[in-house]
């Protein structure tokens, strides 16, 4: 894709907790499925343990809520926690609009970007084509951090 679908993001609310979790069901069902371990009861209740509406904010592309990113703030990097987009508006560059902002954040602050990514999933991909490097493999996730590129 030659252009970037421009985004802006909304502050997530306690109350968003139920539609986030959907999504992400959605977002990685295929992922899930691919490897056997599709658990939805178990998917939900990993992603509520940890739910901060602080460090969440909902992706909107063309008016409408397409995803949601989780970024939290560590003493030495920024970790990507989540980064989700709604299989119907995956593939339009949104995903690669909300990673080139969470880069230019951690830039700002000087700081590298760390995410895992599910073996096996498309979005390791995704992350080694934005500059990602794999630091580490677990049983079931890849581990991945973006140096810090001073601008």
């Amino acid at each position: 894709m030659s252009s970037v679908t421009p985004v802006s993001f909304a502050p997530a609310l306690p109350s968003d907790a139920e539609a986030l979790v959907a999504l992400r069901i959605e977002a990685m069902r295929e992922s899930l499925e691919r490897i056997g371990r599709f658990d939805a009861v178990r998917a939900r209740e990993r992603f509520l343990s940890g739910f901060s509406p602080a460090h969440t904010r909902h992706i909107e592309a063309a008016g409408r809520r397409v995803g949601f990113v989780v970024v939290t703030r560590q003493p030495d990097f920024l970790l990507l926690d989540h980064l989700y987009v709604h299989p119907d508006h995956q593939g339009q560059g949104i995903g690669a609009a909300v990673l080139t902002r969470v880069i230019e954040e951690a830039a700002a602050e000087a700081l590298p970007v760390k995410v895992g990514a599910l073996r096996g999933s498309d979005s390791n991909r995704f992350y080694s084509r934005h500059g990602f490097q794999l630091v580490e493999q677990g049983e079931f996730d890849n581990y991945y951090i973006r140096p810090c590129k001073p601008g």
